[in-house]
């Protein structure tokens, strides 16, 4: 486990760290997530092993701390995390993002573009959606103020995600769980849709061929982004097709 200080404050960001060759492979976790839960056998799979690689929990999530000064907006989260890979001593990485954790890696290569050098972005987030209990990857997290959310709504929200997501959700920071799912929800501007497109390092959109075609694939295409289904899998690719997942990021990132 390595940290490193990455506000004025001197709150940490943390990270599972493998030892390997270069680039570095960083590996970003979605909404309520942690990193190490759902990416520890991607990175030590065959066809992913031998790189240098971060398992890291952005800011309020996982290991890492939880302060509720923080803003956890996409570009606050892009912004602590390039402080702790230029603590690390990362640059021009291989970065793979899942759900929330995409959105954030695309900010991070627009707004850092010396640190990132790929992009494996996972089902991710690209644009913003209504606030409510239908908003995709929030479970309903949007439909309360914090303040309703800090005195009850944490516990409406628990009932409905499950025991799995919740047993990595119950680690962030409540202050940090709800402001990330406004921020997400809200998205950027420009969208991360957008900034994609203008990217020009090599990008990889993986999603679930389950979920039927994918919105706005001409377009992304179009601008060098590959895109690709995979079968058998809902949302976490990872977990649900592993060695699937493994071969679709490995060739993406040879």
């Amino acid at each position: 486990m390595q940290n490193a200080i990455v506000t004025p404050e001197g709150d940490r960001i943390r990270w599972v760290e493998l030892p390997g060759r270069e680039p570095v492979r960083v590996y970003v976790h979605g909404l309520g997530s942690t990193a190490p839960a759902y990416f520890a056998a991607s990175a030590v799979n065959p066809l992913l092993a031998g790189h240098r690689s971060l398992l890291i929990d952005l800011l309020g999530h996982g290991h890492s701390d939880r302060p509720a000064h923080f803003t956890y907006t996409l570009e606050a989260h892009a912004d602590a995390l390039a402080a702790a890979l230029t603590a690390a001593g990362v640059s021009g990485a291989q970065v793979i993002g899942h759900s929330m954790g995409g959105a954030v890696a695309i900010v991070l290569a627009d707004r850092h573009p010396q640190l990132v050098s790929r992009l494996v972005l996972v089902d991710a987030n690209l644009d913003p959606v209504p606030a409510g209990p239908a908003a995709p990857g929030s479970s309903g997290l949007t439909s309360y103020t914090e303040e309703e959310f800090l005195a009850g709504g944490w516990a409406e929200v628990r009932d409905r995600v499950g025991e799995h997501w919740w047993s990595t959700m119950r680690l962030a920071g409540r202050e940090a769980l709800h402001r990330t799912a406004v921020h997400l929800a809200r998205g950027t501007d420009p969208t991360m849709r957008e900034t994609l497109l203008t990217l020009t390092i090599p990008r990889t959109f993986l999603f679930p061929e389950a979920d039927g075609e994918l919105p706005g694939a001409d377009a992304l295409t179009a601008s060098g982004v590959r895109v690709q289904a995979i079968p058998s899998c809902g949302h976490n690719i990872m977990l649900d097709a592993p060695d699937a997942f493994a071969e679709a990021t490995a060739k993406a990132l040879a």
